[in-house]
């Protein structure tokens, strides 16, 4: 049992006492020999289990990405939060400038430095779990061979996709698009292979752009091989969706190479996806009520699972649905209103159940029950508020806030192969693929009438921005593309109607000051951003050339 134990706190230390600020491991060969992890690894498959599962714990650490003892932040409980940091630095999820509202920072831009908190918290939250992944790796395989038992390779490829997860986040978030900037300075590649190496020489530089997408391909296409290679599959239901199938790493990849621009090969991994997952789209029913609570749904493919117990439920409101809901008790519902850009939902078509996902001008919202619009009525709440997603057990104000967390829904992947068709060359499959997906699921009389592969990508973004709104995936769309972030006609407060162009130094984080001073062989600083000035909230033909397909 001493033995197990050695292996568990080595594998696991990073759940409960990893500070990533200087990237530093605790090298196994002080506790255990390689060969000793490799045997008790294969013979004792529940303590790799376990640390699998204090990765995906990651997911929703409860105040381990800034928090101290002598300062709790509220919007420190893991990467939910960076969804909705990221997504309120944007254009299309709205929110004000209020002392409740956590995000305020990212609204006002005043969020990018090195000393500031978001990107410290970004940081830390993402090289955490690459931390806890690592040892994971490690243990399972010291000599980084794919294992062969088929148990270990389950639990291996879980870490791989982990790892491979959080690097496509930092990637683009602390440098510009893929296309372009392959050979930028991104963020430092602390691997299962080299982190012993680097805590002896204090840290390490950062790779470039194209060597972080390439570590980020090798570990998907690692992940495939094995999960398609075993028979060891998650569980089923809820429970399995807190861990990666095939068809998700699968999804993982198209993603990726959907950022990548390598259309082809997110065409093969999205129809992979949808043909293997046994997932199906939310029906229009089901989307007509304010829902999105549980990864037992079946549209839901990878999950952040939240149990009553977890430590950010029992908080009451340092969790994403006391940031986002409106029906439920926390930020949001005493003032913290999320809404959603008021041009983005008036291009929105009535016949679209989606519409009925925000308030309309005068408040209301046809999928609301009567209960739920009288409290809407009482609250005070802000016109265009969300209204997608549902309080936990259909409670209206209640502070057991125990909803799951998206991760992956199969929307997303009828989506990426609906513009990676279109932009390979097939602009009428693409064309097609949408329209069959948003006719079928969402507006009965919807026709997609894009012909060219710019516009058919463009009627996709703007099926994106509806779909995965709240989801995490605005900021990350417009990174992808290039795009700026031009907020005219959205609904913002007029001193923060911003339109910042996508080569503007504050489209991109700082590396956090802690790690430059702990780290000393990083180079390379990403510029300053100054924060930008309003501008005129008028609906040009600029503005509106975006729904021009």
């Amino acid at each position: 049992m001493k033995t197990f134990s050695k292996i568990f706190i080595a594998s696991l230390c990073g759940v409960m006492f990893v500070s990533c600020n200087d990237l530093n491991t605790e090298p196994y060969g002080s506790t255990i020999t390689s060969a000793q992890k490799e045997e008790v690894a294969a013979a004792n498959p529940d303590i790799i289990e376990a640390s699998v599962n204090g990765v995906m714990t990651m997911f929703s650490v409860y105040l381990n990405g800034i928090s101290t003892s002598s300062s709790t932040y509220h919007n420190d409980y893991g990467y939910p939060s960076v969804m909705l940091m990221t997504d309120s630095r944007g254009r299309d999820l709205v929110s004000q400038n209020t002392g409740y509202n956590w995000y305020s920072n990212q609204v006002r831009y005043t969020d990018q430095a090195s000393t500031y908190i978001m990107p410290t918290y970004v940081w830390n939250t993402m090289y955490n779990q690459i931390y806890t992944a690592n040892g994971v790796l490690s243990t399972i395989s010291p000599d980084n061979e794919d294992p062969t038992d088929e148990t270990l390779m389950y639990y291996y490829a879980q870490a791989l996709a982990v790892r491979a997860f959080d690097y496509f986040i930092l990637a683009q978030i602390y440098q510009y698009n893929y296309v372009g900037h392959e050979s930028s300075a991104c963020v430092p590649l602390v691997l299962d292979t080299n982190s012993d190496e680097l805590a002896n020489e204090g840290g390490g530089d950062r790779a470039t752009v194209q060597e972080v997408y390439d570590q980020i391909l090798s570990d998907l296409d690692r992940a495939v091989n094995l999960l398609e290679s075993t028979s060891v599959t998650r569980p089923s239901g809820r429970e399995g969706k807190a861990f990666v199938s095939a068809a998700v790493a699968h999804g993982l990849r198209a993603r990726v190479y959907l950022t990548m621009h390598n259309y082809s090969a997110a065409v093969t991994d999205a129809q992979y996806a949808i043909d293997n997952s046994g997932a199906t789209p939310y029906s229009m029913a089901e989307v007509s009520v304010p829902t999105f609570v549980t990864s037992a749904d079946n549209s839901w493919m990878w999950a952040v699972n939240i149990e009553e117990t977890d430590d950010v439920v029992e908080s009451g409101i340092i969790n994403f649905p006391s940031h986002m809901g409106s029906l439920n008790y926390g930020y949001a519902s005493v003032g913290a209103w999320r809404a959603g850009s008021e041009i983005m939902i008036d291009h929105i078509p009535d016949t679209d159940v989606r519409k009925g996902w925000w308030l309309d001008d005068d408040g209301n919202s046809p999928n609301l029950n009567a209960e739920q619009a009288a409290y809407i009525a009482s609250a005070g709440v802000d016109l265009h508020t969300q209204v997608k997603f549902g309080p936990y057990n259909d409670e209206i104000y209640t502070s057991n806030n125990a909803n799951d967390i998206p991760l992956m829904r199969i929307e997303e992947m009828y989506l990426i192969l609906a513009e990676a068709q279109a932009m390979s060359g097939n602009p009428a499959a693409g064309a097609q693929t949408l329209q069959n997906f948003v006719s079928t699921y969402r507006d009965p009389a919807y026709t997609c009438t894009a012909t060219t592969a710019e516009n058919v990508q463009k009627a996709v973004l703007f099926q994106r921005r509806v779909e995965l709104w709240g989801e995490g995936f605005s900021w990350f769309d417009l990174m992808r593309l290039n795009k700026g972030v031009d907020r005219r006609g959205a609904g913002f407060a007029a001193a923060y109607v911003f339109n910042i162009s996508a080569s503007d130094p504050i489209m991109i984080l700082q590396i956090p000051n802690a790690e430059i001073q702990a780290n000393s062989n990083i180079s390379q600083q990403n510029p300053a951003g100054t924060e930008p000035n309003a501008v005129e909230d008028v609906i040009t033909d600029e503005v509106l050339d975006e729904y021009n397909w």
